[in-house]
């Protein structure tokens, strides 16, 4: 997949479909402040469109193998390629990171979530979309979501845990058949509430929100450690004097 490829599905029926309903689950934990600075990584423009208002305070992020697009439209670039295990920031610049179709095509997840961390605020808030391994959506190469590596509840939250998050909200989403029939995809939106209750650990895919974790360490003073003078291995000593050779005839006592 590509941003070309991106971009014509969320323009397909389908797409759109699914950018409404994702959309909403997105919304309701988004909820960026005045001056936040918000970063979409992966393909997360139509969400960045949606959800974030200002564009000043946002950048779209795009993975190098699949290209980039400029972004937004009326306004100067805000979007670049990126090497997603060595993003172009310093620590702690982010309030927000969205990931949508980027950490399932990842080769790395877990070094992938660390240098998200990297970049994070303290109480910095990751939303990422993956799809669900028991859901048909991943089974399904209809939609984007059917490439790359899905993934159980369990495995993201062991990748989490090792990537110093902790996870703050689990939703679920997309439970109908990825199809491009109009008769389902009209259904998507009165369908998606009632499946929900139903059938959560089989949908498309997994919204987490997760936070980023900075441990704090003892303030208390530690004890030094001795650490020895450098010393050179050998040292030079003086040769010691020769001794008088008795004589004949006399005692060497």
């Amino acid at each position: 997949m590509n941003v070309v490829d991106f971009r014509a599905f969320y323009l397909s029926p389908l797409g759109e479909a699914v950018r409404h309903l994702l959309g909403r689950k997105l919304a309701a934990r988004l909820k960026p402040k005045a001056g936040d600075r918000v970063m979409g990584l992966g393909y997360a423009l139509p969400y960045l469109d949606d959800h974030v208002p200002d564009a000043a305070t946002s950048l779209a992020l795009m993975l190098a193998r699949q290209g980039v697009i400029h972004w937004p439209a009326s306004h100067n670039a805000r979007s670049c390629l990126v090497d997603e295990f060595d993003l172009p920031f310093l620590e702690s610049v982010a309030d927000w990171v969205v990931v949508t179709h980027g950490l399932e095509l990842c080769d790395a997840p877990l070094e992938m979530l660390q240098e998200i961390w990297r970049i994070l605020a303290p109480q910095g808030r990751l939303l990422l979309v993956v799809p669900n391994r028991r859901g048909l959506w991943s089974a399904s190469e209809t939609s984007p979501f059917g490439y790359g590596q899905p993934f159980s509840k369990s495995q993201l939250t062991a990748l989490l845990k090792e990537a110093r998050f902790s996870v703050t909200h689990w939703d679920n989403a997309l439970y109908l058949p990825p199809s491009n029939r109009p008769a389902l995809i009209k259904g998507f939106t009165p369908l998606e509430s009632t499946l929900n209750q139903a059938l959560s650990r089989f949908s498309g895919v997994i919204v987490v929100e997760a936070m980023k974790e900075v441990y704090a360490f003892s303030s208390g003073k530690r004890a030094r450690r001795f650490v020895p003078r450098f010393r050179p291995a050998l040292l030079p000593a003086p040769r010691p004097a020769n001794k008088a050779v008795p004589q004949s005839g006399e005692s060497g006592l």
